[in-house]
């Protein structure tokens, strides 16, 4: 068999064919923000037309977390077998044409099935970005590159908190819904300008000669606890994605109600401060990416996870706007940034006939987690305080801290298995 020249080199310059798989990877995970924000800013418009009660309109977003966790772990270990490209064309597909029958639903029941769908092909969407990117791009740019496609989130969710106020009273919330067949048009793209990394090629033509390879070793979700070290890893990784997530859609979703409640921020400053804290999360992320590369992982998580702490609890003590306003965007730095860490952390972990189910399954198990987030932060604020939800948000990240302590490896420029 013919070697191939392995992207771990240092001295590998990236291709044309790693910035086009980078590309279709920021965009797969733009649509993921993007979806998910614009959902939000719908459900009330969705909930007068169609007469859904409060609880029919939460469960909109939940069945389309639910279906991103089924479709993370599905397209995952599909995309191990099958590959990455391929994979990553049919995850947006299926969340194109169903976020596009959104559209035609004519009450509650259809509208949950196509939300559940779309989440499904929005779950798979992370993971398997995050694999091709690492497989693709030489080992010294692994970290920074990862952190772009966890960019493409916070560039979706910024697209939609400024487009959707301005569309969504032209074109209703149908029209909004068939935006987002375009996505559709990016699979093309992918298919027909991304190629497999070398690297993935490369082990599955190994795996097909060797015919005596045991079904126990081909199963790529028992790959993630193949033994003690292992196990210890993913633990760890569980709870650094857990703990992301449980912050993220914690301080998003309930951020701008404090801010409205406790200081009286109309809609158009509530706006102006997500931004404001989105864009310091992107910086985060970039930032991160290069520290991870230079410093090695583990410095650069322990560095975010203390920030974290230390920012959440300080916020939750501003009382000024423009106090608030920069508070924002620096909690944002270290609360979010984290996501830029995680693609470059797994894919050194896990060996490639595993790679993209680790990362879809560890991080989607997160962001179920994650999910309970909103309800943990409104049950505290409404017993207790806002201050003290977010006093008990800083607290989580303590246990980001001992697992990257105790648990998480070190792999900095790490040869990909």
């Amino acid at each position: 068999m013919t070697s191939v020249p392995s992207t771990n080199d240092s001295n590998v310059a990236p291709t044309r064919h790693a910035l086009q798989a980078l590309i279709a990877s920021v965009l797969g995970y733009a649509m993921d923000g993007f979806d998910l924000l614009i959902l939000g800013f719908m459900l009330p418009a969705i909930a007068a037309d169609l007469h859904l009660t409060p609880a029919q309109s939460g469960a909109l977003v939940t069945w389309t977390l639910a279906g991103a966790v089924a479709g993370g772990i599905v397209f995952g270990m599909l995309s191990d077998y099958f590959g990455r490209v391929r994979m990553l064309t049919w995850t947006i597909l299926v969340f194109a044409v169903f976020t596009g029958l959104c559209a035609l639903a004519q009450g509650y029941g259809d509208l949950l099935i196509y939300r559940t769908i779309a989440g499904i092909g929005l779950g798979g969407e992370f993971g398997i970005g995050m694999a091709l990117v690492a497989e693709a791009w030489p080992a010294r740019l692994r970290a920074r590159v990862s952190s772009y496609v966890g960019i493409g989130w916070q560039l979706g969710v910024l697209a939609a908190a400024l487009i959707t106020p301005m569309l969504l009273p032209l074109i209703g919330w149908r029209g909004m819904f068939a935006v987002g067949l375009l996505p559709a048009v990016a699979s093309f793209f992918v298919r027909r300008h991304v190629e497999e990394p070398a690297l993935f090629t490369e082990r599955r033509a190994a795996a097909k000669a060797n015919a005596n390879a045991s079904a126990a070793r081909k199963i790529p979700l028992k790959r993630l606890f193949d033994d003690a070290r292992t196990t210890r890893a993913s633990i760890g990784v569980i709870i650094l994605c857990s703990v992301q997530n449980f912050g993220y859609y914690g301080l998003m979703i309930w951020l701008p109600s404090y801010l409205s409640k406790t200081f009286g921020y109309s809609l158009t400053q509530s706006g102006l401060w997500t931004a404001a804290t989105v864009l310091g999360m992107a910086l985060g992320i970039w930032l991160f990416g290069l520290a991870a590369d230079r410093f090695g992982r583990k410095p650069a998580f322990l560095v975010y996870q203390i920030g974290a702490v230390a920012m959440v609890f300080v916020y939750s003590h501003l009382t000024s706007p423009l106090a608030l306003l920069i508070g924002g965007a620096v909690m944002g730095v270290f609360v979010n940034g984290m996501l830029g860490g995680y693609g470059a952390l797994i894919s050194e972990i896990y060996p490639t006939e595993a790679r993209a189910t680790a990362q879809n399954v560890l991080f989607n198990i997160g962001r179920a987690v994650g999910g309970l987030g909103p309800v943990a932060v409104g049950a505290l604020a409404a017993r207790y305080s806002f201050a003290v939800a977010l006093a008990f948000l800083a607290s989580i990240y303590l246990l980001d801290v001992v697992a990257t302590l105790f648990l998480i490896p070190e792999k900095r420029g790490a040869e990909l298995d």
